[in-house]
């Protein structure tokens, strides 16, 4: 018998039980659009988490005084004294590795342009911060020395301050005022979109570190004139980013006068590290996902091998019949094998739909990344297969082995 006679045969069995078919295909179309949803969520997860990781750059690490809160502990003593311009200028005197290095005081204020107005993050930085944070000069230029030493007005504006304030125009030239002080606007920078922690990095104004402290941001120690905030710096890619971490480390105990043994007053952060902790969690996350829905498919292909074994006891007289008209056993092993694989095509057929459109739903109406992962489809429809191939084998072989006579008998 050929096999699209097959194929047909079974087809009309499935039709003539269609609600007992479509129960037993639930398990397969459940199993296979938890494994899409669970692989598409942690698949964009993991995307979103490396364009986070080469936003930042790898050879980055920060500086930063005072206590950090990490996993709910303190590390660091609170109230630590502010960094200063000279220890930036001793950092780079002492660590040829350093490819750059600058301070980053932050603030929050209005802009204003002409009767516009728009309230964004206010960052005063020095000359290097551009490279060290990976940004990029769309149009326009970068501060010059000589502007971050004498306090000079002049600004570079993220893509959302253009489209704020100035409705995608270019801004080169223009006046703004921040907290009554007048800035020219010298750069925009190119968009990056959001951050990982769902915030647009694209809503900031930059503006040379000395003028924040003494016209903006204000000074938060009188008794420290020069802080400068945090502190970014990129190591060179031929150094290794933990031996450099702990050598800046020692060198900062040292500027301190951090007794041996005594808690440190600062806290040095390699942000790339952090971010791939939290993409292996993600992974492991996923990976428990995907074994959730595995076993799902798992338990669906069971309940196609508990049919099956019902369908061969049901259809026993028919199998004898078709044995003795003339059947070979390796027909009717096929008959049923066939049955059990296309109820799981049929299953995976409904499950890739729903996976594909459960997930494009999540993607539409959440912040949770969602990245379709193609060859996942295949390998769910082919694990579908598999299960169907395996777990109908048993009851298929057991039809084949059935004695005509016997079978005709059966009641």
């Amino acid at each position: 018998m050929g096999l699209w006679k097959t194929i047909n045969i079974a087809l009309i069995a499935l039709r003539l039980n269609a609600l007992r078919s479509f129960l037993t295909m639930l398990g397969i179309i459940i199993g296979i659009a938890s494994v899409i949803v669970m692989v598409s969520v942690s698949s964009g997860s993991k995307q979103e988490i490396e364009r986070a990781i080469d936003q930042l750059g790898s050879n980055m690490l920060s500086i930063r005084p005072g206590a950090e809160m990490s996993g709910g502990r303190h590390s660091g003593e609170d109230n630590a004294t502010p960094f200063t311009e000279k220890d930036i200028k001793r950092l780079k005197d002492k660590f040829a590795f350093l490819d750059g290095i600058s301070g980053s005081i932050n603030t929050t204020a209005p802009v204003i342009f002409g009767n516009s107005n728009w309230t964004t993050s206010i960052t005063g930085i020095h000359v290097d911060y551009i490279d060290v944070r990976q940004w990029v000069i769309e149009e326009g230029r970068n501060f010059t020395e000589r502007e971050i030493q004498s306090g000079g007005k002049v600004a570079i504006v993220g893509q959302d301050i253009v489209e704020k304030l100035f409705e995608g125009a270019s801004p080169i030239g223009a006046h703004i005022r921040i907290k009554n002080v007048p800035f020219t606007v010298v750069g925009t920078l190119q968009a990056k979109g959001e951050s990982s922690w769902g915030r647009s990095q694209d809503d900031v104004v930059f503006i040379p570190i000395s003028t924040a402290r003494m016209r903006v941001a204000g000074r938060s120690d009188r008794s420290v004139p020069d802080t400068v905030g945090n502190i970014y710096l990129t190591v060179n890619l031929d150094r290794n980013i933990q031996i450099a971490e702990e050598e800046l480390a020692e060198f900062i105990r040292e500027l301190r006068k951090i007794a041996p043994g005594a808690q440190d007053d600062f806290s040095v952060r390699n942000f790339s590290e952090f971010i791939r902790a939290r993409n292996e969690t993600s992974s492991t996350l996923g990976l428990l996902l995907a074994a959730t829905a595995a076993i799902a498919l798992l338990v669906g292909g069971i309940g196609i091998m508990n049919i099956m074994l019902v369908s061969v006891t049901e259809r026993t007289r028919e199998i004898g019949l078709r044995l003795a008209v003339g059947a070979r056993r390796n027909d009717i092993l096929m008959q049923f094998l066939v049955e059990a694989v296309t109820l799981c095509l049929i299953g995976s057929f409904f499950g890739v739909a729903i996976g594909v459109g459960t997930g494009e739903l999540i993607r539409r109406i959440s912040d949770i990344p969602v990245l379709l992962n193609i060859p996942i489809i295949f390998i769910a429809i082919s694990s579908a297969t598999f299960v169907g191939i395996f777990f109908g084998f048993y009851p298929a072989k057991k039809a084949s082995r059935m004695n005509p006579i016997d079978a005709l008998r059966y009641e």
